[in-house]
């Protein structure tokens, strides 16, 4: 399967827990229509041993009492404060067991048959090394296990990918986050339909304008890293203000500047479809453009995978 956009690694630990922010990604995309029919047999605890089940009895919760409170709007934060308070009391020792215990999964145990079974249906897996069912899912739908697992060896991190418009941001960021495993979102989803709508007439934004722009890119950041989890976001980020306002605490945010000559740049946005950024709004971003001091900084004459693998690099993954 392809990399699903918004479906979180099994491994990817959410408050204390793994695989449970992946139970809760297949809730919303299945309601939101965006969940491969594949998955679907996989959902709830139509058999004992499928995840979502186990994830549930470890809770004390019936999934679909959670599946009503992920349909309501909870967010992973509000829906663990709900199942601490009424679900089975669980401590950090339990929680490690749990963890240990589902990310074994496959290795050595009664599920071994059954991951064999799904490496010999997956001819473009065999080469891989997976030793457990969660190496097999990551692998399957595009992500690296071992990026992905990261959280047990080091705090969780955010790129931010900022820059004119143009430059590439977008393309850069999801190579990268496909690479890594790791969930990406771009700048343009954090924008009001007012927004929107000033830019596809050509206007530029405001500080007024971009003011809630700026604190929803926060809000993500701060979300994602408080959850343990890794990622990738973009974000024109011109101003050291701009950047000020997202960054409230930058320690786990590493900030890559892409850049580039103008005519190089035009030419890009020109050669762009049903895009609400017209070439004649990259002066007025040019010449706001405060270049940071503390980003790594990368020409965008440089191929994708270059790019990529230089921030990679700067990452040590």
């Amino acid at each position: 399967m392809p990399k699903i956009n918004g479906l979180r690694s099994p491994y990817a630990q959410t408050g204390r827990l793994v695989y449970f922010g992946r139970m809760i990604d297949k809730i919303r995309l299945d309601a939101q229509g965006q969940l491969p029919t594949e998955y679907k047999n996989n959902l709830g605890t139509g058999s004992a041993g499928f995840f979502d089940a186990r994830c549930c009895r470890f809770l004390g919760i019936e999934y679909e009492t959670i599946k009503a409170q992920v349909l309501a709007g909870k967010n992973d934060e509000q829906l663990l404060d709900w199942i601490r308070a009424t679900g089975m009391p669980r401590s950090d020792e339990d929680c490690m067991q749990w963890n240990q215990f589902m990310m074994k999964r496959g290795w050595r145990d009664d599920g071994q048959k059954n991951l064999q079974r799904r490496i010999e249906e997956s001819p473009h897996l065999k080469m891989r090394e997976i030793n457990t069912m969660f190496d097999y899912i990551d692998y399957d739908e595009g992500r690296d296990p071992v990026a992905a697992k990261s959280w047990e060896l080091r705090p969780a991190v955010m790129v931010l990918l900022m820059g004119v418009a143009g430059v590439g941001k977008t393309t850069v960021g999801r190579a990268l986050a496909e690479a890594l495993g790791w969930d990406f979102r771009d700048a343009d989803s954090f924008h009001s339909e007012k927004n929107i709508a000033k830019m596809s007439a050509g206007q530029p934004l405001d500080d007024h304008d971009r003011a809630p722009w700026l604190g929803a890119i926060a809000t993500h950041i701060k979300n994602t890293i408080s959850r343990g989890e890794n990622g990738v976001v973009t974000c024109s980020a011109l101003k050291q203000s701009y950047r000020k306002a997202i960054l409230i605490d930058n320690k786990n945010v590493i900030l890559i500047h892409l850049h580039g000559a103008p005519e190089v740049i035009r030419r890009r946005i020109e050669a762009r479809e049903n895009h609400f950024m017209k070439p004649a709004m990259l002066d007025s971003q040019l010449a706001a453009l405060e270049p940071p001091q503390d980003a790594l900084s990368l020409d965008v004459a440089e191929t994708t995978p270059a790019l990529v693998a230089k921030i990679r690099a700067k990452l040590n993954l």
